[in-house]
């Protein structure tokens, strides 16, 4: 058996493990991997009439190339925001530009069909979030076996309680979260930390139940300013050291207001998010004439080693896919639900998409977490 395996979207830490963990229990049951590198546009630009595209956008995986890989965090394959089903006429690679006709975007799912075929891949195991996922959907649609993999900081994956990634992001933002208290108490001031999250807000939010900042705001909920500010001064007041610290989900949005986007949009329709902390700072000073400290913590959320949660979670979904593979399942993604690694069907990522319950979770009238209850509820309070 010949198992293809990729990542794509945003890296997180915990993907070098998983794709070590595969090649090694693939291997182990003597079959071969083949990596495809920046994602869905390794199959994309592959050319299956030349070698030499083929050996820029796949490597052959085996114990050996694998055995230090995960050792650092990110992906040594590469990732990318490509969607095979959705190629704008810019981005079609120049052997396939005789296949299509019009503006676009363009399908070119029947070359990536094409280019499984000719690599003689068996079965697909893709590792990626929602928009990664979705066309790993659709492959299986087409009649590839497929086992996916959930990955996102996010943890916004449809059908599972977990989603490698998150843990880490958690960890690193609570951390630079109390390192920048240090300087925000010496100069007493207003902290504001944006964190990741774009139309979830789970990760900011266990972030700042965990780091006990004073005040979140998060994707699901739009804030009035001025409102957050004299919250904010009244911390500030009650705090023995006079300083007070926010975080906010960079896809927040402001009441009546839309959500920060800059650039064009991606092959799954999303444009980049971010600065939505600057300008609340902005406001923020604007309001009450008080010195904000404005931190984009973004990348650092997932750059890096996997914590032992990531670390663990990705060898054992790495396992468990690489033994559904093996026994011939097909439209499967492994899953952990209610503490219980299993799996489920690969559909069920397309079911809905996961949000933060406001009701459960969040006190919306002061901007800050609030679990009603915690006996009952997931580990990670989803």
């Amino acid at each position: 058996m010949r198992i293809g395996i990729l990542t794509g979207g945003g890296d997180v830490p915990g993907l070098n493990p998983c794709i070590k963990a595969v090649v090694n229990r693939v291997a182990e049951h003597g079959h071969e991997v083949v990596g495809f590198k920046r994602g869905w546009g390794g199959l994309l630009n592959s050319n299956p009439d030349d070698p030499a595209s083929i050996a820029s956008n796949t490597i052959e995986l085996d114990p050996q190339v694998v055995r230090t890989v995960d050792r650092t965090g990110g992906t040594f394959l590469h990732t990318s925001r490509t969607h095979p089903g959705k190629v704008r006429s810019g981005q079609v690679p120049d052997f396939l530009l005789n296949t299509v006709k019009g503006e676009g975007p363009h399908d070119l799912t029947t070359h990536s069909l094409r280019v499984l075929e000719a690599l003689g891949v068996d079965v697909l195991i893709p590792i990626g979030g929602d928009d990664t996922l979705s066309y790993g959907l659709r492959m299986h649609q087409e009649g590839v076996p497929v086992i996916a993999i959930p990955k996102t900081m996010d943890n916004d994956v449809h059908g599972t309680d977990y989603c490698i990634g998150f843990s880490t992001a958690v960890t690193r933002g609570v951390d630079f979260i109390h390192d920048l208290r240090t300087s925000t108490g010496s100069h007493e001031r207003i902290a504001v930390v944006e964190l990741f999250g774009r139309y979830s807000g789970e990760t900011s939010l266990i972030t700042a139940y965990l780091a006990g900042v004073d005040r979140a705001i998060i994707s699901e909920v739009p804030f009035d300013p001025e409102k957050l500010a004299w919250m904010l001064m009244d911390d500030k007041g009650k705090n023995s050291s006079h300083y007070a610290m926010m975080t906010i989900s960079e896809g927040a949005t402001l009441a009546e207001g839309e959500m920060m986007l800059t650039g064009a949009e991606d092959a799954y329709g999303h444009r980049k998010l971010g600065g939505i902390g600057a300008v609340t700072g902005s406001l923020l000073t604007e309001i009450t004439g008080e010195s904000i400290i404005y931190q984009q913590v973004a990348y650092l959320m997932r750059s890096g080693q996997p914590d032992s949660l990531d670390l663990m979670v990705a060898t054992n979904y790495a396992n468990m896919a690489a033994d559904l593979a093996l026994e011939g399942s097909s439209g499967r993604m492994v899953a952990l639900r209610g503490g219980t690694y299993t799996n489920v069907p690969i559909s069920e990522t397309s079911d809905g998409v996961k949000r933060v319950d406001v009701d459960e979770l969040y006190d919306s009238e002061n901007y800050r977490p609030k679990i009603r209850h915690v006996m009952g509820k997931p580990m990670f309070l989803y």
